[in-house]
């Protein structure tokens, strides 16, 4: 079976017959999103009042957007001004446990009936939630609708799913509060068209965008901390099960390493064979590298002898940060407003 990523991005001649087979399939998976979405904006499918004022941060893609390290920034931000939940639908660990080890101090709390989970934040003392990829959830109501774009998505063409990664077109960010572009290894001048595309198909709504930095390598032990300059001319075999893994190998790459990439779906549970294999098929000179959300799956199973680094991210805003400090403005104040 072929890699979902390699159908979606390839350029040969099998991922572009297999595009071309699930064209067909991507019209009919458009139009039954653009039906759901009719009803919920008609009010035959009913959006539900939540316990606490939520914040939804979503993609209209599948992964590749930064969407966990942005939810955890927001949601650390906001605890600094009142009591924050994180609520996912609980799909894979991975992303539970980063916002655990990024935000120690803010309840995370898994749940497919997010509006239960909510309820129960509240009754844990929190007083606003972030909803981790819920943009398409419309079932609960929300006081800040954030979506998250990623610039290297912008830059290629935009299928559906099956034939390519997009939930949702474009043109469904319109019902957002704010967009926010997303970037790893693009440059200004991606951003700055991607801006401009964004602009022009969703007109009204404020953009924003941040830069996903790397900024040092972490070894999972906890034992040593290094500079982005280790990589510098580096053997680095990258161990990735994320959306868009070749974003951040070319992140390493602009560090300048030299990179090897074994990549797994996103989301990948590792079993204790295929870590035993990564860690002995891989030099002795070589590094090994993941991400914080590949990190927490691999450090209980890898072997303590045989070292695993994973890089650090900081969240950079670029551009529209008056859009975001206004945006995290109204949620502190309907928060409090509704403590009171």
């Amino acid at each position: 079976m072929m890699n979902p990523e390699r159908i979606w991005f390839g350029n040969d001649t099998l991922a572009s017959t297999a595009r071309a087979a699930l064209w067909p399939f991507a019209r009919v998976f458009g139009a039954a999103a653009a039906a759901r979405g009719a009803l919920y904006d008609a009010g035959v499918l009913a959006t539900g009042a939540s316990a606490i004022p939520c914040v939804s941060v979503g993609n209209l893609t599948v992964g590749g957007t930064g969407k966990t390290p942005f939810a955890a920034w927001l949601a650390g931000r906001l605890r600094s001004h009142v009591p924050a939940a994180v609520v996912l639908r609980g799909y894979g660990s991975d992303e539970a446990a980063v916002h655990r080890h990024l935000n120690p101090g803010v309840l995370v709390l898994e749940n497919a009936d997010r509006v239960a989970a909510v309820r129960e934040a509240r009754t844990r003392g929190a007083r606003v939630a972030i909803l981790d990829d819920a943009f398409q959830h419309r079932r609960i109501a929300r006081v800040a609708d954030i979506v998250l774009v990623s610039v290297e998505q912008l830059s290629r063409p935009q299928r559906l799913l099956p034939a390519g990664p997009w939930r949702e077109s474009l043109r469904a960010a319109r019902r957002a509060s704010l967009v926010v572009l997303t970037r790893k290894s693009a440059s200004a001048a991606d951003l700055s068209a991607a801006i401009e595309q964004v602009v022009a198909v969703v007109p009204g709504v404020p953009v924003a965008s941040v830069y996903l930095a790397p900024l040092g390598l972490e070894r999972v032990d906890s034992t040593e901390s290094r500079s982005l300059n280790a990589l510098k001319s580096a053997t680095v075999r990258v161990v990735a099960a994320i959306g868009e893994p070749a974003a951040f190998q070319r992140q390493l790459e602009h560090c300048g390493a030299h990179v090897t990439l074994t990549a797994f779906r996103d989301h990948h549970a590792y079993t204790a064979d295929e870590v035993r294999l990564l860690a002995n098929s891989t030099p002795n000179d070589a590094m090994v590298v993941c991400t914080l959300k590949d990190a927490v799956k691999l450090a209980p199973l890898w072997p303590p002898s045989r070292g695993l680094w994973y890089v650090s991210q900081q969240l950079v805003v670029e551009h529209g940060a008056g859009h975001l400090d206004r945006l995290f403005a109204s949620v502190v104040e309907r928060a409090s407003s509704a403590a009171a």
